[in-house]
């Protein structure tokens, strides 16, 4: 029997619902953009590496402000959100070169949001067949690529 280790899940399962701040504001408020996954920062929102990606190059778009709701958003931060969206594609689709790409907000801890205080878009490359045996029967995750060179490939994309 094959053993694949990840010992940083653990402190997130731990910890999730433990989380006294918000991470994105935690790692906005930060200096290093590196050490925080942050790739790209806008003028209303901001790009970040999932720190538990499903794929390698999972993004996150997250508006500065702490707003739970989509609805809540101003029309600029709204548009700067799509506008990094639709940016994140072509960047995807030229570091990638994914069959597909899945975008997606989870509004709520019912949805599925892991953050529900601050909304959030998904933006990942999807490739045929990257859901395998191991991801569907054992639910781990194998990723080609380590967050360090993600994030360097992905900064290097937006310069």
């Amino acid at each position: 029997m094959d053993y694949l280790w990840t010992p940083w899940r653990y402190q997130y399962i731990t910890t999730a619902d433990k989380v006294e701040r918000c991470p994105f504001c935690r790692k906005l408020a930060a200096e290093d953009d590196r050490k925080n996954l942050i790739v790209h920062r806008g003028k209303d929102c901001f790009v970040v590496l999932n720190l538990y990606p499903y794929t390698s190059g999972h993004v996150m778009v997250v508006p500065y402000e702490h707003i739970d709701s989509l609805e809540k958003v101003s029309a600029e931060t709204a548009t700067e959100m799509m506008l990094l969206t639709r940016r994140l594609e072509g960047i995807l689709r030229k570091l990638y070169e994914p069959d597909g790409i899945n975008l997606g907000m989870n509004l709520g801890r019912a949805a599925g949001a892991g953050v529900a205080g601050h909304i959030h878009m998904h933006v990942m490359p999807r490739w045929v067949g990257d859901s395998g045996f191991i991801t569907t029967i054992a639910e781990t995750r194998v990723l080609p690529e380590d967050l360090d060179t993600t994030w360097e490939r992905m900064t290097k994309a937006f310069d």
